[in-house]
């Protein structure tokens, strides 16, 4: 009767072998998912995870929409056409919001029913990462980037930032096209390693310029909508907000965070975003830059942004490193031939 009796009985409930796990490899692998999405949904598995979950140090948010504030910002240099002009308006006033919806409907695993996290059900960005308390490398992503160009144009900007703008590099081009094999570079009869005639007469350089003042403008935006978070995370060593078509990048390291939280931000007309400094640009053109993938930049062009405050040898060698490595190839092989191009020199005054 005994052993009939035991085989009858309910099997032993199976070990978990997931509770063995000390709390340090736990949050490792919580750092591998990063995506704020992901951690939302491991923080509603348990309680453990859900304390564990606020405690990550990668974190990347991916903003859903971007929310604009109606109003005209008037073009104060009258470079842009009115296309342009209401997308600079645009991203000027912009407000960023995440939709968090795997926050929404989560209930703490004791049955309170009561949200775990309950800051992440709501929409904006800063309330989203409230509730984690130890955030080392932050990344954002906006949908989509925030100057508008012709298609075909090629637009690429990054910007190092601290209180204010440190440097800001892009590479540009009229377009990208397939080189066909054994096809000869068609370079413009007018060229001999200087600037071309037809590029001041033809808008060619006003272009670059407008594609400057935009990217400056974008950059600075991001620069004042990030004030917040960087305010109530002290942890922040490292600070991405880029955009899903790889337009354009902002960043900021451990000192640049430093200097930010030590300094006030420099005030611009615009309420929307910190104020541009006085720079000196410097730019590299070539009409027609072959890349390594067999295609074929055409007006290529890079302009390098400095504050006029911006000197000295370490800096000018933090500055050209910064610039070689901006993009990730091919297009770093192009700012690398453009770089042994003749350099132009531009000056800005502050906006």
């Amino acid at each position: 009767m005994h052993a009939k009796a035991r085989s009858n009985a309910d099997p032993a409930p199976e070990f978990d072998q997931f509770d063995c796990l000390p709390d340090s490899l736990v949050l490792l692998i919580l750092n591998k998912l990063d995506d704020v999405r992901s951690l939302g949904r491991c923080s509603a598995v348990s309680k453990r995870l859900n304390a564990l979950a606020p405690l990550v140090h990668d974190v990347c948010v991916k903003i859903d929409r971007v929310v604009a504030v109606d109003g005209d910002l008037d073009d104060p240099m009258n470079l842009t056409s009115p296309k342009h002009r209401n997308i600079i308006s645009h991203f000027l006033k912009l407000m960023l919001f995440v939709i968090t919806k795997p926050f929404h409907d989560m209930r703490n695993p004791s049955g309170t029913g009561r949200s775990m996290l309950p800051q992440l059900a709501h929409h904006s960005p800063l309330q989203v990462l409230k509730n984690f308390s130890d955030i080392r490398n932050l990344r954002m992503e906006l949908p989509r980037g925030d100057v508008g160009v012709e298609h075909g144009i090629l637009l690429k900007w990054r910007a190092g930032y601290g209180s204010s703008l440190q440097i800001c590099v892009l590479l540009g081009g009229t377009s990208v096209d397939r080189k066909p094999a054994g096809m000869e570079c068609e370079i413009p009869s007018d060229y001999n390693g200087f600037m071309p005639e037809s590029f001041y007469t033809n808008g060619g350089l006003k272009l670059r310029v407008v594609w400057a003042i935009s990217c400056l403008i974008a950059a600075s935006t991001r620069h004042y909508l990030l004030r917040s978070i960087i305010k109530g995370h002290p942890t922040l060593r490292s600070l991405v907000l880029a955009d899903a078509d790889g337009q354009g990048t902002l960043c900021m390291g451990t000192e640049q965070l430093k200097e930010f939280r030590e300094n006030q931000l420099p005030a611009s007309a615009c309420s929307n975003r910190t104020q541009v400094p006085a720079c000196n640009m410097t730019l590299n053109y070539a009409p027609y830059l072959e890349l390594p993938v067999g295609s074929a930049l055409q007006g290529a062009t890079l302009v390098v942004i400095k504050p006029d405050d911006h000197g000295g040898s370490g800096s000018r060698k933090e500055a050209e490193a910064f610039v070689a490595g901006a993009f990730e190839e091919p297009l770093r092989s192009a700012v690398k031939a453009l770089m042994k191009r003749r350099t132009y020199l531009l000056e800005m005054n502050s906006f």
